[in-house]
């Protein structure tokens, strides 16, 4: 019964927290035009402009990439057995850097109009894709071999600091413009997306999340070792390729189209764990969904200084303000429930 009342005060929450997202920003609209807008109803054009093109797709983007990170987060801390693990342990936000450096940093190297077309919003976002793309391969190549979970974790940090170096290189020979357009990349942004791109980040998003309910069974059985998967009869290589295939699909995706977002996807199974007090996979994949999107529109809200024309770094503002929770619910709770 507390399950249920927590689930709907998250919901509750999480509908307050979209409608304050949607009202507040650098122009001032009353909440009543914000819902007229939503619906096409507004009288006010310019108000509805803003809605329906920057607000609402922003707002629904925090939603996915909150959600999405938090869900890769308990897939990877439950594999491993791991509370440090997060959504990029396996190297997929570096490769999708990597992917993003060569068009940014590499672009000085062609002429002028192939240099604008490969620094154009589509390129870098499939830069990206194809980066942690590729990544995802080379694990899934490695993880079909290797019997032991923790090797694939190890070789996931390795092909970062692979990835790393090359950026590293790729950097000394930029220039400070091309240096600053990466670096701004790094910051990441969820006010990007139109209406097309957002559609096309959703159906990929909703397949990470169909291999993640898929993969159920295999999480709750996974939390007593993989010898006591094995006695269940679960196939632990074809159950582990399925975890880090909807892993891979959720941090590259989210990757590829709000660039590398800190703190969410190791946190939040944390903060969520410490709410409802379970380790069960049926609870808390739609609980981390719920609390992921609900800090993700938080962080956002903060980020784009509501009445101000400035908007700061998502990424700054998720560390800064979700750091300070997370050690204050462990010294708190003097435990770490996993």
């Amino acid at each position: 019964m507390r399950t249920k009342y927590s689930f709907i005060l998250l919901s509750v929450i999480l509908l307050l927290c979209f409608a304050i997202n949607i009202s507040l920003g650098s122009v001032s609209i009353a909440f009543s035009d914000v819902i007229a807008s939503i619906f096409g109803l507004g009288e006010n054009q310019s108000h509805e402009y803003i809605i329906q093109n920057y607000r609402l797709p922003k707002a629904i983007t925090a939603i996915l990439v909150g959600s999405g990170l938090g869900i890769s987060g308990v897939l990877m801390q439950t594999l491993f057995r791991n509370p440090l693990a997060g959504p990029f342990v396996l190297g997929i936000s570096s490769g999708a850097s990597l992917g993003v450096a060569l068009v940014i940093l590499g672009s000085g190297l062609f002429g002028g109009f192939l240099a604008t077309a490969l620094l154009s919003r589509w390129s870098i976002v499939i830069a990206a894709s194809l980066g942690s793309f590729l990544v995802l391969l080379a694990v899934l190549a490695v993880s079909s071999r290797v019997r032991d979970t923790m090797a694939i974790l190890i070789i996931g940090l390795m092909f970062g600091s692979i990835t790393a170096a090359v950026v590293s290189v790729l950097s000394y020979f930029s220039s400070a413009e091309q240096l600053q357009q990466y670096i701004f990349w790094g910051f990441g942004s969820l006010g990007n997306l139109t209406w097309v791109e957002l559609s096309i980040f959703f159906v990929i998003y909703l397949m990470g999340i169909v291999l993640s309910i898929l993969s159920l069974k295999a999480l709750n059985s996974f939390l007593l070792g993989e010898n006591y998967a094995k006695s269940l009869g679960l196939n632990i290589k074809q159950s582990r390729l399925l975890i880090v295939l909807s892993t891979s699909i959720l941090a590259g995706t989210i990757t590829a189209f709000a660039g590398p977002i800190a703190f969410i996807g190791l946190a939040i199974p944390h903060l969520t764990r410490q709410i409802f007090d379970t380790s069960d996979h049926k609870i808390l994949l739609p609980a981390v969904v719920l609390y992921g999107a609900i800090i993700m529109l938080i962080c956002d809200t903060v980020a784009q200084l509501p009445t101000s024309d400035y908007t700061l770094p998502i990424n700054a503002i998720t560390s800064i303000v979700g750091a300070p929770v997370v050690i204050w619910l462990l010294v708190r709770q003097k435990r770490m429930v996993f």
